[in-house]
C-alpha cells in the first residue's frame, strides 16, 4: 500500500513542478494619462500642452496670437516658480502638472454635479440620478 501512495506522492510532485506557472497580474495603480493625444513630441507638442496647461486652458492658448501667448505663459511661470528664484525646478514642474489636472478633475465634478442635480436642492436622488444620466421621465 505504501508504494502506490508514494508513487502518487511522486507524480503529484512532478505535476506541480513542471506545470506552466499562473500569469502574473499587474497589481499596480498606474496614473491616468495627463491628455488623450499622443505623446510625440517629433510630431507637436499637443500632448505636453494639456499636460502643463489643462485641456480647457490648452484649448484656449490655440486661439492667442504668438504674442499673447507668450505673455500668458510668462505668467503661468510666475506662479510654478514657488521660490520665486526665477527657475522652475522639475519639483515645481511636477508640482503644476499635478496641481493643473486636479483643477480640471474638480472643474468636471462640479460641472457633472450641476448636470445631475435638477432640482439644485445640493442634493442628488437616484430619481435624478436616472434622468439625467439615462433620460428617463419623471
Amino acid at each position: 500500500m505504501a508504494v502506490p501512495r508514494l508513487l502518487l506522492c511522486l507524480s503529484l510532485s512532478m505535476l506541480c513542478i513542471s506545470s506552466k506557472p499562473t500569469e502574473k497580474k499587474d497589481r499596480v495603480h498606474h496614473d491616468p494619462q495627463l491628455s488623450d493625444k499622443v505623446h510625440d513630441d517629433a510630431q507637436n507638442f499637443d500632448y505636453d500642452h494639456d499636460a502643463f496647461l489643462g485641456a480647457d486652458e490648452a484649448k484656449t492658448f490655440d486661439q492667442l496670437t504668438p504674442e499673447e501667448s507668450k505673455e500668458r505663459l510668462g505668467k503661468i511661470v510666475s506662479k510654478i516658480d514657488e521660490d520665486k528664484d526665477g527657475f522652475v525646478t522639475v519639483e515645481e514642474l511636477k508640482d503644476w502638472i499635478k496641481f493643473a489636472q486636479k483643477r480640471w478633475i474638480y472643474e468636471d465634478v462640479e460641472r457633472q454635479w450641476k448636470g445631475h442635480d435638477l432640482n439644485e436642492d445640493g442634493l442628488i436622488s437616484w430619481e435624478e440620478y436616472k434622468n439625467a444620466t439615462y433620460g428617463y421621465i419623471l
